[in-house]
């Protein structure tokens, strides 16, 4: 008998079932898998592109108003020396967003964008960064003015529109640079109006616009704009835990802006609306348990001096007279007395109710210019 050493499956039955088991499976896979398609990627040709129609109403309508009014926002860039505790000094960068406000090259944003900056440059377009000075600032309603060293051809103003008519629920958009992204478009509504923004020397801006339009850090100085492209107001801050968007921000109306650029641009400064008080501060005042605004002083030949208001007196604890009342509404801090001051206005006459001791009385005083 002749047996062949070279096929070990005729002494082991195991290992021959094990090898026809093998051969088995080669086949199955050779069936379901034919040599062209598998061992190699498959080669595909791009699918074909789906047509689609035009533009819903909607959408054109938002594609047309951000390609007319992207032109007319800003990127601003600032370098700031920063004071280092042992005489050394660094520069650090800032960003943030603007507007065109006119033809002849006048910029506005946030003051805090622009506050302490050594240099600022202004990026319109796809255009290099022009350099720009500031020319006016106003810490109480945080705007401020740029003016460009080099004014390019066919600049594009914002349109103007109101705040006056505002309505909750109505559509508002912002552009701006947040993080630095030039040029987002983002959409959200009204959510509420007549809001409260402090700001500097314990005034707040009266009449703020709560949107919940996602604004987020860099979009400071960014023009909010109506369905119709009309500048409505001024982007300036968000309520957020983590620094970003919640949903929450807040814009300087527009009818306010109307009223302060102008006056930073001719004069450097906004109107202070006052009656001529230095008050105490309102941290003193709320430690002591006193509702009102407490007058350190009343200036000489001012409309407080004219009514015959009387200061707190230190060195016997009288605490003279407290305003608790600007034209019937009820003042309980000095951020509320100042934002009714504002709302009437310079040259206007108020009424204050005026306590002294446990007496109450009326008082007329002229609103004046603090700054004229």
């Amino acid at each position: 008998m002749t047996t062949h050493a070279n096929n070990p499956s005729d002494m082991n039955p195991s290992l021959g079932r094990r090898k026809a088991l093998e051969r088995g499976l080669l086949l199955a896979l050779t069936l379901a898998c034919p040599l062209t398609a598998c061992g190699r990627e498959e080669v595909s040709a791009p699918r074909p592109v789906a047509t689609r129609g035009a533009l819903l109403a909607d959408e054109q309508a938002v594609v047309n108003l951000f390609e007319q009014s992207a032109p007319s926002v800003a990127y601003i860039t600032t370098e700031t020396v920063q004071r280092g505790s042992f005489g050394g000094a660094e520069v650090s960068q800032g960003a943030g967003s603007g507007f065109v406000w006119d033809s002849a090259g006048h910029i506005v944003t946030n003051f805090h964008v622009v506050k302490d900056a050594r240099k600022v440059f202004v990026r319109l377009d796809a255009g290099k960064p022009i350099e720009a000075e500031p020319i006016g600032g106003a810490a109480e309603y945080d705007l401020a003015v740029l003016r460009l060293k080099v004014v390019p051809k066919n600049l594009r103003p914002v349109p103007v529109g109101t705040s006056r008519d505002l309505r909750i629920g109505q559509t508002v958009y912002a552009i701006g640079n947040p993080f630095g992204l030039q040029r987002t478009l983002t959409k959200g509504l009204v959510s509420a109006l007549d809001r409260e923004l402090p700001t500097a020397n314990f005034r707040e801006v009266a009449g703020v616009i709560q949107t919940d339009a996602a604004i987020n850090p860099g979009n400071s100085g960014g023009p909010l704009l109506d369905s119709a492209g009309r500048l409505i107001g001024v982007n300036s801050a968000i309520r957020s835990a983590s620094g970003s968007s919640s949903g929450i921000g807040f814009a300087i109306p527009v009818d306010l802006v109307n009223r302060v650029v102008p006056s930073l641009i001719n004069r450097g400064h906004a109107p202070l609306p006052g009656i001529g008080v230095t008050p105490i501060s309102p941290d003193q005042v709320a430690r002591a348990g006193i509702t009102g605004v407490v007058l350190g002083a009343v200036g000489r030949g001012t409309p407080a001096a004219s009514a015959g208001l009387v200061p707190y007196n230190p060195q016997t604890g009288d605490l003279g007279d407290v305003i608790v009342g600007v034209n019937g509404k009820p003042v309980q801090t000095l951020s509320t007395f100042v934002g009714e001051l504002e709302r009437a206005g310079i040259d206007a006459t108020v009424e204050l109710t005026v306590r002294r001791g446990d007496r109450e009385r009326a008082v007329r005083v002229k609103v004046i210019d603090l700054r004229a």
